[in-house]
């Protein structure tokens, strides 16, 4: 599992409230300016996330989404929501996943009429392959209320605007659908969320909508026949799984390369080591991957013991300091104990559960830096003991 979390953002309480189902874990973040987000884990473990709600419109959804990718560091950034269809083939309840967002309301007004200048922004081709991929092993759909109606996954292009569309012959409408004839379905804060993520080393960013209305002028009867709650619920179910397949090896190395390139050349042109005297040079390296190590390693099985002991020995002063509430402070001691059970078995099963939950504790620890850095050394060491 990837140690840097997947943030998840919504523009609706409806939206929140679908995703925040699939969590588990939960404890609040505020950030310095006011916002306030929840982290956590899918509730399988799998994966660590960041759950924002941003409002509605292209505007605070790109300031609050760069607000998310500072203070956490994403390895992903995915919007979920709602959405109207532009085309009849496009069913309520379908779930469309972005594969361009357009900001249709670029232009310029001149005499003989109104010309369109677009921006647009595609999705990653790495993330496109994972959300296929998850399309076609269907497992997604296990996430699905039982005997919920399978929806489809359509991929295309969604148009991101400041308008709420609900007619299918107004002149906005006609001029969408001439001008953006490929985009799938209409929305309001997708093209602030993609801008976001561009400007942050091109993150990864996926727009996962459920078709909830034909944006024709009968988003009153739609609405009406609860189509909202189903189609987020279908959105949600489909964007967790996405982002449990995007925390799993080997997708998690999305900006390695250009990132190893930077630090090499930061390495080679800054670093200089003088040895003098009786000084001795272990390792001289521009950039190491992987794991060194120098001497005689010490037993994996018995640094993990050690660490669980100085582990808990921390979380009880943490506790004692105030730093940990005392909600957090019992679900931490559960996740500890089923650690210690699983792996007082000495099997693979039981290790595979103690695997589990220490990625829930970390989850769980995720704002305090010092003791999910100790869990992540459990985890090492557990590893090591393979």
């Amino acid at each position: 599992m990837n140690e840097r979390p997947v943030v998840i953002l919504t523009a609706l309480d409806l939206e929140y409230q679908a995703v925040r189902k699939h969590l588990a874990g939960l404890r609040t973040h505020h950030h310095r300016a006011g916002t306030l987000f929840e982290v956590g884990h899918l509730a399988d473990g799998e994966c660590q996330v960041v759950l924002g709600l941003v409002g509605k419109g292209n505007h605070p959804a790109a300031v609050l989404a760069e607000r998310a990718i500072s203070e956490f560091d994403p390895l992903a950034l995915l919007f979920v929501g709602v959405a109207g269809a532009l085309w009849p083939q496009v069913g309520l309840g379908d779930v469309v996943v972005a594969t361009h967002v357009y900001a249709y309301h670029g232009g310029t007004s001149e005499d003989d009429g109104f010309k369109a200048r677009p921006r647009v922004w595609e999705i990653s081709h790495e993330a496109a392959q994972v959300a296929h991929y998850l399309d076609r092993r269907n497992t997604w759909t296990r996430r699905l209320p039982d005997g919920a109606d399978i929806p489809k996954v359509r991929f295309g292009p969604i148009a991101a605007g400041e308008v709420v569309q609900d007619s299918a012959i107004s002149i906005h409408a006609q001029w969408v659908r001439q001008t953006y004839n490929d985009a799938l379905a209409i929305e309001m804060e997708a093209a602030g969320v993609a801008q976001a993520a561009h400007f942050n080393r091109s993150l990864p960013m996926i727009v996962v909508r459920g078709v909830s209305d034909r944006a024709d002028g009968t988003k009153v009867t739609t609405d009406g026949a609860n189509w909202q709650p189903r189609a987020v619920t279908n959105a949600s179910a489909f964007a967790t799984a996405l982002a449990a397949e995007l925390a799993q090896e080997p997708h998690h190395t999305w900006r390695t390369a250009s990132l190893r390139k930077a630090e090499d050349k930061r390495m080679t042109e800054s670093v200089r080591n003088i040895a003098r005297g009786h000084a001795r040079v272990g390792v001289q390296a521009g950039a190491i991957y992987g794991n060194v190590s120098v001497g005689q390693p010490s037993k994996p099985s018995a640094d993990a013991t050690a660490l669980l002991a100085e582990l808990r020995d921390e979380l009880a002063r943490a506790r004692t300091a105030g730093t940990v509430d005392e909600d957090t402070f019992v679900a931490a001691e559960e996740e500890l104990s089923v650690v210690t059970e699983s792996l007082s078995t000495d099997t693979e099963q039981g290790k595979s559960r103690a695997m589990i939950a220490l990625r829930k504790l970390r989850g769980l620890l995720m704002d305090l830096a010092e003791l999910a850095s100790m869990v992540t050394s459990v985890i090492t060491a557990i590893r090591g003991a393979s």
